[in-house]
């Protein structure tokens, strides 16, 4: 017999027991469709990810503080002449901004609410990619004279005002009040503050309300994703030299955040996808099993076959391939519903599904590596039958 007469007595095999082929590729289904579900969410998800991370720009660092076990803090780690310093000797430095982080009440007319403000200059809108819905953000004369004045995100504004546009209303923070000039746009990515509310004010006004001139980092944009690296390594030296402070400072840019993500994201794919796979393993030794009892079903057919000229390389080749038809029978099934899945849940999370090709050749191939492995030894029974011996079963 060829391999196509083979394939084909092995699909019969499978179709004269029908109920007893489908439980047994139950396993290969459920474990192709948990891989192929499982790296089609993964590799989805990792793509929005790093597409809601390049909103942001590739072209963005930040340069903070490195504080070791047992130092202490100090305010002028970081000054505000540090930015102007740095943009006239690094002309890779497109926008530099202070940014200081604090925890303030805001209260409005219709409410109140305690929320993240962030002390910062004009940059920062360039920076950050920031849309206004309303009004402006913060100008450089605000920053110089210290305006009284505050920009909130889409969410506080509602919160503190109600619905419409609360620009020239007034804000009371602590016993001090702002006025209100711009409104953002509540970021809807998943990597935005949307997660909580925030408002912005101008650096020095923070400082005066506070009493405090710390800094918390310095956020910056280079001129081009080229020159990230060199922009923020030349800025951390800048630092170090000012303040006279050798590895007192580290910078790290977005490409490099875009880099960990990914890396993350794929090794928890990864992990995911082989703790889904065991059940290939349970799949595979169901085939096995089946395909024990196939063999002492058939004996009296494979005496009468080896009796008739057919080798034990015959016999052999026989129950191998039905092994793998089984498998692969389980594998294009196991293909379209793990499809379906990712399909259904990148719908749902709204990203796209990204089920490669090599994933598919992959589940295929492996489907048959498990038909290979695990017929080997029902097969190599099979083919050691004493012809004599099987003809006498009945």
């Amino acid at each position: 017999m060829n391999i196509g007469e083979l394939v084909l007595v092995a699909i019969e095999s499978i179709k004269s027991n029908k109920l007893r082929s489908f439980l047994t590729t139950l396993g290969i289904v459920i474990g192709i469709a948990a891989v192929i579900a499982v790296v089609g969410i993964g590799q989805g998800g990792r793509a929005m990810l790093m597409t809601e991370m390049e909103k942001f720009g590739t072209n963005l660092f930040g340069l903070w503080v490195n504080y070791r076990d047992g130092e202490s803090f100090r305010i002028d780690d970081l000054s505000i002449n540090d930015i102007s310093v740095i943009k006239e000797n690094v002309p890779q430095v497109k926008y530099l901004a202070p940014v200081t982080y604090n925890q303030m009440p805001l209260r409005g007319s219709k409410g109140q609410k305690t929320v993240q403000v962030i002390g910062t200059t004009a940059e920062y809108a360039q920076i950050r990619n920031l849309e206004m819905a309303w009004g402006r953000f913060i100008r450089d004369d605000d920053a110089a004279v210290g305006r009284r004045i505050i920009v909130l995100d889409e969410k506080t504004a509602v919160k503190l005002f109600g619905p419409g546009n609360p620009v020239g209303k007034r804000v009371m923070i602590m016993s001090n009040s702002a006025v209100v000039v711009g409104v953002i746009k509540s970021d809807s990515s998943m990597l935005g503050f949307n997660s909580q509310q925030v408002a912005y004010m101008p650096w020095s006004f923070l400082c005066r309300l506070t009493d405090w001139k710390v800094i918390h980092e310095l956020q910056g944009s280079a001129e081009s994703k080229e020159e990230v690296e060199t922009a923020m390594n030349l800025a951390k030296k800048i630092l170090e030299r000012r303040h006279n402070a050798p590895n007192h400072y580290y910078a790290y840019s977005m490409e490099q955040e875009m880099q960990s993500a990914n890396k993350v994201t794929g090794i928890m794919t990864l992990v995911i996808g082989c703790i889904a796979g065991i059940s290939l393993l349970v799949g595979g030794i169901g085939v096995m099993n089946i395909m024990l009892v196939s063999v002492t079903e058939r004996t009296r057919e494979i005496g009468i076959r080896m009796a008739l000229g057919a080798r034990r390389k015959d016999i052999l080749i026989q129950f191998i391939i039905e092994s793998i038809v089984l498998c692969l029978l389980g594998g294009f099934i196991g293909i379209i519903i793990g499809y379906g899945g990712a399909l259904l849940v990148a719908k749902l999370a709204k990203w796209p599904p990204l089920v490669s090709v090599w994933t598919v050749v992959l589940a295929v191939g492996f489907s048959m590596a498990v038909g290979l492995f695990f017929g080997i030894y029902p097969a190599n029974k099979a083919s050691k039958m004493d012809p004599i011996e099987a003809l006498r079963r009945d």
